[in-house]
């Protein structure tokens, strides 16, 4: 399936990567999504980040970060709150000197049902994390990719990226949470935000739970939505999250089989290179 996987990002968890995948990764040539979580930043130190990075980076993989999300909320009402999640999220910013990744994907965490009467408030404290963010998104030439999670439509977090650079912030779209989650329907996420869009999510679930199945095994119109891209000219990052290498497998297998890159051959993207080789950065 290499045929497949060499136009992937494969969602790894930075522990699951280290300590079990890593033989497979560089046997395979897989272009890693590496996830963070609080545990992971709480455990393991800048040598074995900086360790990581000299055997894993060099000018043929591309490498993509995913930052931690839960119980994070940037654009909190609360300033304690953000400061925390602020501070998580400076920490990747300081791993990714070793990888320079091409994406660090986000959560702007906003749910119309928690911030009821908030919105306004929400999106004024957001611009002000993301912004603290870009000079660091700068020095690493890296974007910063904000991730639909709980949004119906995407009408929040297009009133974000207006107020953000679009030459480092954009939008990375979950096919999972879409497919749980939204009702504006894909034509709309896609003429709103297609214009920032940097990478894409890949999971599939049957739309009442976002269960992380293999594409093409659940109900998201994964075939019409390639077709979108393709008329659009969009060419972002994607990234299969999978989270078994029994998954992976099926969902690379059905990509194959669906024909769903075929419209989608990729070239230049908005997102920087394929980084250089890391080793002796710092």
């Amino acid at each position: 399936m290499q045929d497949v996987l060499k136009h992937l990002q494969v969602h790894i968890p930075f522990d699951q990567l280290l300590q079990q995948h890593l033989d497979k990764v560089l046997r395979e040539r897989i272009n890693p999504e590496i996830a963070f979580h609080c545990a992971i930043l709480e455990r393991f130190t800048d040598g074995e980040y900086a360790g990581l990075a000299q055997r894993l980076c060099g000018p043929d993989r591309s490498i993509t970060f995913h930052g931690p999300f839960m119980d994070l909320r940037p654009g909190a009402v609360d300033p304690e709150i953000r400061n925390v999640s602020l501070r998580r999220f400076l920490r990747v910013f300081e791993i990714a000197i070793h990888f320079r990744p091409r994406a660090i994907v986000f959560h702007p965490s906003y749910d119309e049902r928690y911030y009821v009467s908030s919105g306004r408030k929400w999106l004024e404290n957001s611009i002000e994390t993301w912004s603290r963010l870009l000079p660091l998104a700068d020095q690493l030439d890296t974007r910063i990719a904000l991730e639909n999670v709980y949004e119906s439509d995407p009408d929040w977090i297009g009133r974000l990226l207006d107020a953000l650079p679009p030459d480092r912030v954009g939008f990375c779209f979950d096919t999972g949470h879409f497919n749980v989650f939204a009702r504006a329907p894909l034509e709309a996420w896609m003429d709103r935000l297609g214009h920032r869009l940097v990478e894409i999510h890949l999971h599939d679930n049957r739309g009442a739970g976002d269960e992380h199945l293999p594409v093409g095994e659940g109900t998201f119109p994964f075939a019409e939505f390639f077709s979108i891209l393709g008329k659009k000219g969009l060419r972002p990052i994607l990234t299969v999250e999978a989270h078994t290498e029994q998954n992976l497998s099926r969902t690379l297998s059905n990509i194959k089989r669906l024909g769903i890159l075929e419209e989608f051959q990729r070239g230049p993207s908005g997102c920087p290179p394929v980084a250089a080789p890391a080793a002796g950065r710092s």
